[in-house]
């Protein structure tokens, strides 16, 4: 089971989907972290051990966030953020995510690819 907090960005429905999934998921709203800083909200993650999920690009900054260092960040750079368009394209991504976690990794979720900046 893999343990993801949902940045305040993203659709609160993401963690019902989520958790149907099999997944611990939940928000940095239902965590209190609700208007934090980028890094309150990645160092409540990284102490808790948990996946952060988000449409911040500024989390895809390996020098800020190095690989390793975290237990993964998922950050979702689609064409669109709507909430249908971010729920359809998460929807692909979970089969992925059930496979392989980003232990430790950025991801870059693309509607047809993944980057993965991992420990060089």
């Amino acid at each position: 089971m893999t343990r993801l907090k949902l940045d305040e960005n993203l659709p609160a429905d993401l963690t019902a989907l989520f958790i149907a999934a099999g997944h611990a998921a939940e928000t940095v709203i239902g965590e209190g972290l609700g208007g934090k800083s980028d890094a309150e909200v990645f160092s409540f993650c990284r102490t808790e051990g948990l996946i952060l999920v988000t449409l911040d690009l500024s989390f895809a900054d390996i020098r800020e966030y190095p690989p390793g260092t975290h237990a993964g960040i998922i950050v979702l750079r689609y064409a669109k953020q709507d909430k249908d368009y971010v729920i359809n394209n998460v929807r692909g991504l979970i089969p992925r995510l059930d496979k392989e976690p980003p232990a430790g990794e950025i991801w870059i979720v693309e509607e047809a690819r993944i980057r993965i900046r991992g420990e060089e």
